[in-house]
């Protein structure tokens, strides 16, 4: 591509909830993410284990849609995983915009 051109991270779609409120996921155990955030042969991550929390929850934040971040997320254990996860920086920008208590985090 063209120095200056356009960028697929400059336009990839990202989507959040529209309240932590509504994140209903389980803290503990293994949280099975569908093929639309996570495509690898590995389905389920045990989100009691921290680093397969951090994989699970940064596909989730990256790649769910918001019915499926609803469904998967947990607002208490996304605060806590914040500031480790790894995540574009559109993506943490809206996140953090819509979620000012992640960006304090």
């Amino acid at each position: 591509m063209a120095e200056g051109g356009l960028l697929y991270k400059d336009v990839v779609p990202y989507d959040a909830p529209a309240s932590l409120a509504s994140l209903r996921g389980p803290a503990t155990g293994v949280v099975e993410l569908p093929v639309t955030v996570h495509w690898g042969p590995q389905r389920g991550w045990d989100v009691s284990v921290p680093g397969q929390a951090v994989f699970a929850y940064q596909q989730l934040v990256r790649e769910g849609t918001p019915e499926v971040q609803e469904a998967l997320l947990d607002a208490g254990l996304l605060r806590s995983l914040w500031p480790r996860l790894i995540l574009p920086e559109r993506c943490r920008a809206l996140w953090e915009a819509r979620f000012p208590e992640l960006a304090a985090a």
